[in-house]
C-alpha cells in the first residue's frame, strides 16, 4: 500500500445496508484497541465528516478482525477523548469532532 492509498473496511449495518469506511486510525486506550472509521459515499468522499468508533478485536494474522460497539458511556467518553487528542495532532480540516459516534 502506498502512502496515498486509503485502507477501507465495509460495515454491515443493522438494516443490512453496507457502508464503505476509511480507516482513520487504530489506537489503544487503557489496554484495549479501538478503530476510528470515516463513512464514505459512492465517490469515496465523506459526506458529513461523521466518525464511528468501535472496539477493535485483532483475531491474529490469518483471521479477519472483529469490531464491537462501545456500549458503556464511560468507556466511550475515554475513547472519544483519546481520539480527539489524536485528531488534534492531525490535519483533517473537514471532520467535525462534534459528530463522533
Amino acid at each position: 500500500m502506498n502512502e496515498n492509498e486509503t485502507l477501507t473496511v465495509t460495515l454491515t449495518l443493522d438494516n443490512d445496508e453496507e457502508l464503505e469506511c476509511a480507516v482513520l486510525t487504530i489506537f489503544e486506550t487503557e489496554g484495549r484497541e479501538y478503530i476510528a472509521l470515516l463513512p464514505l459515499n459512492e465517490d469515496g468522499n465523506s459526506d458529513d465528516g461523521q466518525v464511528y468508533l468501535y472496539r477493535f478485536i485483532n483475531n491474529g494474522e490469518d483471521a479477519e478482525p472483529d469490531l464491537e460497539n462501545i456500549e458503556d458511556d464511560a468507556e466511550f467518553d475515554r475513547v472519544s477523548e483519546t481520539f480527539n487528542e489524536w485528531m488534534e495532532e492531525q490535519d483533517f480540516g473537514d471532520i467535525d469532532l462534534d459528530d463522533i459516534q
